[in-house]
């Protein structure tokens, strides 16, 4: 029955998430970011709690008329922090349970999960005992009504001496302790519900605690366009000699009132009861047995070992140990954790059908932000020998030059704090660290020799978020959290087979450390870079005719797509892999490494390899855009190299 349940949910899930992808991309796709709205809501909620509770006076009738004072005299602030505060308390409770349905359907709850879950079904009572309370500070008549509700609804259980009802009887019979009471609780319960979030959230390696700026941004305005729209009001004070009849109840909170007066108090109780049992049961209901539970995670060819624990997912046993694995949405959409799988068993998970294909399946490759062991498992992340000896680190990076080198390329300096310096083979490329959590890849421009410093090479992006403020707020002194070396894109040095570079855009960086470091170690195989182009203007570095000048061995061919008649352009046109077909016959004998766009990396492939360039010669780095208007990394890169906005 729960797997079923798993299935029917899983289908829901992955059609309404497919959908929203279309809309939003999978990078700001709401539901891969539930608990961090729920996050969100919560600081909404603090804040304009505060605003109120600056305004607000305990008391029978001050209670009431402070509130509508706050509402009505500063509806140009005060009533619109009174309408976010509902309109985030509701959304509070709505992403809180879809967070817990997501979990449940894709079998996130179970095994060392366990108390995650525990501490999420706690979370969510109290942020309804505390929801209930604050329709209490209004006293109005839906607060009147929702008071002698659950008086009633407690006094169905025998736990008290008296019943509580008769304290909401007749008027006089609320004093003014009790609004200094509820309070009291009003203020005290999100003070501890932040602590459990708190500790919920780190039984998560690296858990999402803040949606992308841009998502963010859009919540609040929907609320704000929502407050405006429909404003939170008063539904008139309390009279506790008189009934009220009519009211607008919030079904976010005040769902089991209704049922209340339609089944009774203990019908209620049951059902409420019986809800939060089962759901405290579920952990330890339908699971699999896995033997120990316990599975060790052999990474090849680096030979790191973690240890996953009993429904872990690859990717979580390895951030839980320190073992860097490339990710981005952790919801297997955008494929970026894709790896394979050399030996052992896993759970694939349930993941978009674009981000891991069949065939892919059969070769033995797997999302790792998906699969979860089932037996002791050997992975390959693609790391060769010559990567061996420079472990990731999290560092921290001084912007130390800033040069533009056309309006919309910018060469980026970065010096570490420190004495420490990060180690890499040329070609690799660091993760820049966004403040939402997210993180942005670009590769290292320098050669290995100069580990002073990190150069990037950044090309501005329409809608990118850690682009447009590197060309629009970054300034010279500011502060980058980077880690880093990733990648297998690297100058194989062994052999004498001509090397032919083939760039597209901001590829030249990875080529330029790779042909700084061939220069720097005295390779004398020929060497032949192709940078591909629309017009002269995106040729933005003069080096490679520098290079041409200087080193023998080395051949530099421009090649513009869109050159313009007023360029005066007399060099090669047309595409860049089109422009090696032509100057080469045969390939046997080459080694090729392309850098740059998936579209220009993929059209290169086949006809080369046509041609007699043997498929494990052809060495590509992907570069893929994430922002909100383009979809994230092609799902074919291989695990660890995209480059993003």
């Amino acid at each position: 029955m729960i797997e079923l349940m798993h299935r029917v949910g899983q289908g829901i899930f992955l059609r309404l998430e497919s959908v929203l992808n279309s809309v939003f991309g999978p990078k700001l796709n709401p539901f891969y970011y539930l608990g961090a709205i729920a996050y969100l809501m919560f600081w909404i909620i603090v804040v304009s709690g505060f605003y109120i509770y600056a305004f607000y006076d305990t008391g029978v009738n001050d209670a009431f008329n402070s509130v509508e004072q706050i509402t009505n005299k500063q509806w140009y602030l005060g009533g619109i922090m009174r309408s976010l505060h509902r309109y985030a308390s509701d959304g509070l409770i709505l992403f809180g349970v879809l967070h817990l349905l997501r979990n449940f359907v894709f079998d996130r709850y179970r095994n060392f999960r366990w108390f995650s879950w525990y501490t999420g079904i706690l979370v969510l009572w109290l942020i309804y005992v505390a929801g209930i309370n604050g329709y209490w500070l209004v006293w109005d008549k839906l607060a009147q009504f929702s008071a002698v509700a659950t008086a009633e609804w407690l006094d169905a259980l025998p736990i008290f001496s008296a019943p509580l009802v008769r304290n909401f009887l007749e008027q006089g019979s609320v004093n003014d302790r009790f609004f200094s009471l509820l309070s009291f609780i009003h203020l005290g319960v999100p003070l501890g519900t932040f602590g459990l979030i708190w500790i919920h959230t780190q039984r998560v390696p690296q858990a999402k605690t803040s949606p992308p700026r841009e998502l963010t941004a859009g919540l609040i305005l929907s609320m704000l366009v929502l407050s405006l729209t429909w404003p939170a009001l008063s539904q008139g004070q309390a009279d506790l000699d008189s009934a009220p009849f009519v009211l607008n109840l919030d079904w976010f909170y005040l769902w089991s009132y209704p049922l209340f007066y339609s089944w009774g108090p203990g019908k209620v109780w049951v059902l409420v009861g019986g809800i939060t049992s089962i759901l405290l049961l579920l952990p330890f209901l339908g699971g699999k047995k896995r033997g120990k539970g316990e599975y060790e995670i052999t990474t090849v060819p680096g030979g790191e070992t973690v240890i996953s624990r009993e429904g872990e997912t690859v990717l979580e046993a390895a951030l839980r140990q320190g073992l860097n694995l490339p990710y981005v949405c952790r919801d297997g959409a955008c494929g970026v954790c894709k790896g394979k799988i050399l030996s052992g068993m896993v759970d694939y998970g349930t993941y978009q059908k674009g981000a891991l294909t069949d065939a892919e399946k059969g070769e033995g490759k797997a999302l790792f932000c998906c699969a979860k062991p089932l037996s002791n498992l050997s992975i390959e992340y693609e790391e060769a020998d010559e990567l061996k000896g420079f472990p990731v680190k999290t560092m921290k990076f001084r912007v130390q030059k800033m040069e533009r080198a056309t309006p919309d390329v910018m060469l980026l300096d970065l010096r570490p704090e420190g004495e420490e310096r990060m180690n890499f083979v040329a070609g690799q490329y660091v993760a820049v660290h966004l403040d939402d959590g997210t993180k942005r890849s670009y590769s290292i421009a320098n050669a290995p020799h100069e580990s002073d410093h990190l150069q990037l090479h950044i090309r501005l992006v329409k809608g990118g978020k850690f682009t447009s403020h590197v060309f629009d707020g970054m300034k010279v002194g500011d502060v980058l959290q980077a880690d880093g070396p990733h990648g297998a894109f690297f100058l194989h040095e062994e052999g004498d087979k001509p090397i032919i570079f083939m760039s597209g855009g901001c590829g030249f960086g990875s080529v330029k450390g790779m042909a700084e470091h061939a220069f720097k170690i005295g390779l004398n195989r020929p060497m032949t870079l192709y940078w591909g182009a629309r017009t002269p203007a995106d040729i933005y570095s003069n080096l490679p005719e520098k290079w041409q000048r200087e080193h023998d061995n080395f051949k530099f061919v421009p090649v513009l797509s869109e050159p313009k008649p007023d360029n005066g352009w007399q060099g090669r046109t047309g595409l860049v892999h089109e422009a090696i077909l032509q100057d080469y016959q045969q390939l046997d004998n080459c080694q090729v490494y392309a850098c740059g766009s998936p579209e220009m990396v993929d059209a290169g492939r086949a006809p080369f390899v046509a041609k007699g360039l043997p498929e494990d010669q052809y060495f590509a780095d992907k570069f893929s855009i994430a922002c909100h208007i383009a979809p994230v990394a092609d799902t074919s890169i291989p695990s660890g190299e995209v480059k993003h906005g």
